[in-house]
């Protein structure tokens, strides 16, 4: 099983949320191949915890969707369906359409910088090819929108659908900076309808921003 031993660990983190955060990001980025079986011993070595925190984060990942559990015979981390892209992004695009919609009316200036920065920093990471962390700079961006429509139910459904996006989301990341600077564009033209007070537009483009990747994805898998 080709666990890396350069890694950075998170600090402040109990021992099964550092072997979830560790695991779930080994799964994302392919580290963990699908289908691939999961041994519980290893992956504690790995970690430098005991193997309770990692079969606690073991069972958090099966309940995400990440792993599948056999007691008492294996560990295996889930395939990947093609066909889930086209569940999975149209369902998210409709949510995060309707944050756009709703946050449209109470944006603030402040709000505006921020995406603005966390879009720069997104711009950066795929530019000097850091997928993983375009991938979180690319969550936050959409996060900050749905904090700001204040709908908790659009944040809970849409946070449980990003957990799987995320391993179709990192293999879109790591195309060509050509192929993945339209998502900047795109961010820049939701903040700038954001700016405008334009629920309309804003919701068409935060959108489009999540379907064409789906497209271009379930050409390329």
């Amino acid at each position: 099983m080709p666990i890396p031993g350069n890694f950075s660990t998170p600090i402040r983190l109990s021992a099964k949320e550092r072997a979830l955060s560790e695991i779930q990001r080994w799964i994302i980025d392919g580290t963990l191949h699908p289908g691939e079986k999961l041994l519980d011993a290893d992956l504690a070595e790995a970690l430098g915890v005991s193997r309770t925190p990692v079969r606690e984060a073991l069972q958090l990942l099966e309940a995400q969707g990440l792993v599948e559990l056999h007691p008492g015979k294996e560990t295996r981390v889930k395939l990947i369906e093609k066909d889930d892209i086209l569940k999975m992004y149209p369902t998210l695009a409709s949510l995060h359409a309707l944050a756009a919609e709703q946050a449209a009316p109470f944006v603030l200036p402040g709000h505006i910088e921020q995406l603005k920065e966390l879009n720069a920093r997104f711009s950066d990471a795929i530019a000097v090819g850091q997928p993983f962390q375009a991938m979180e700079w690319d969550e936050q961006f959409h996060n900050l929108i749905v904090d700001i429509a204040d709908n908790p139910y659009t944040a809970s459904f849409g946070a449980s659908l990003q957990i799987h996006i995320r391993r179709f989301k990192y293999v879109f990341l790591k195309q060509p900076v050509a192929a993945t600077q339209a998502s900047v564009q795109e961010h820049a033209a939701v903040i700038q309808a954001l700016e405008k007070r334009d629920p309309e537009t804003a919701a068409a483009m935060m959108k489009q921003n999540l379907l064409r990747p789906m497209r271009e994805l379930y050409e390329l898998i």
